[in-house]
Formats: structure tokens, sequence, C-alpha cells
């Protein structure tokens, strides 16, 4: 099965595909960071999109249309019309996705804000389903593809981000509590449980 793994440098869901022995192939506008140099096209995603794919898993960003960022969508509780313009680009890529000329199509995001009226998400999953000790809500918008059935419940999980912002609680070097910092890309990565789920369920 030829699969785009769309707006993803880190490569851990291509490589959960290869693993299975798929033709998968990642896609960003960055180079990649997961070793593969060979299974990653550094370009823009959309154009990328035009080829015939027979599954597409796409991460477009988050900055933008994510409920994470209301507080400051909404600073001084007035509407921040700069990021409300950005806002509605990132739904737009988005939706770019959501409609793209493919039969089985997964995209993963944060739970949206509602200013946006994104479409309705098929399901929310979570890293703890998937043998990862973190609880991250996670909105999957699927197109003919069954919901993803938790792996591995884990019970003793903490929160990946605190209170909308970054958490260094994963970082096995890091002891303390939560704390600000990290980059987008870092709290954007794909959590290895669960594209090691989507590679047996959806491959």
């Amino acid at each position: 099965m030829r699969v785009l793994v769309a707006c993803e440098e880190s490569q851990t869901v291509c490589k959960a595909f290869r693993e299975r022995g798929h033709e998968a192939y990642s896609c960003d506008i960055q180079p990649c960071s997961g070793g593969h140099p060979e299974w990653h096209i550094q370009a823009d995603a959309l154009e990328i999109l035009k080829i015939k794919w027979d599954l597409v898993i796409a991460h477009p960003p988050c900055t933008y249309i994510s409920n994470a960022g209301a507080r400051w969508l909404w600073a001084g509780h007035v509407l921040n019309e700069e990021r409300y313009a950005l806002g509605l680009k990132g739904k737009e890529f988005f939706m770019r996705f959501y409609n793209a000329e493919c039969q089985k199509i997964a995209i993963e995001n944060p739970v949206p804000s509602t200013i946006y009226n994104m479409p309705p998400c098929s399901q929310i999953i979570q890293p703890f389903e998937h043998g990862e000790p973190w609880s991250k809500k996670t909105c999957l918008w699927l197109r003919g593809l069954p919901k993803l059935l938790p792996t591995k419940i884990v019970e003793d999980h903490r929160p990946y981000c605190s209170s909308g912002t970054y958490s260094k609680t994963h970082d096995p070097k890091y002891k303390g509590g939560s704390r600000k910092g990290g980059s987008s890309i870092s709290r954007s990565k794909t959590f290895p449980g669960i594209a090691k789920a989507m590679a047996e369920q959806w491959g």
C-alpha cells in the first residue's frame, strides 16, 4: 500500500508503516529527523497530495486553530483579528486534506477552537490507550478507515502538556513538574504507540 504521511518530519508514522512492508513516505517542508531521508519528501504536502495514494495520514499544523491557543485568540476578552485570520488559513489548509481525493484518509489534530467551526471529528484518542504513560487528547478525522482501537491501556499516566503549556515531564532528564518551553515540533510528534496502532490497524 502506498502511504503518504503529510506534515511529518519525525517519520514516526512513516517508519511504523515501513516496518509492516508498506511503501510509506513522510512529507514536510522541513528536512526529516527520523534518519531515513530516502523515505522523506521535502516539499509542499498539498502538491504531493495530487499524486494517487492508497492512504493519506495528515498532521496539519494546529498552532492557530487549536483550542489550547484560545487564550491568545481572546486576549483581554477581545478577538485578536490577526490571529483569527491565521486560524482561518490553518482551517483552509486542514480542509484540503479533509476533502482530498483519496478513499482512506486520517487527519490528526488537537481539539480545535469552536470559533473555526471545524467538522466534527470521528473519535478522540489518548496516548495512554496505546502503551504510553501520557494523556494528551487528540482528535482523528477518518474517511474509509475504522476507528483506532486501544492496544495497551496504561492506568498510571500523567498529562503530557500542562495547562496549555509544554510539559517537560516527558523528558527522563527532568524530574520536576511541568514548566513552559519546548518547540511546536517537539509538542506535535506522534507517539510511537499510536503510530504502531495506526500501522497495525489501518495497514
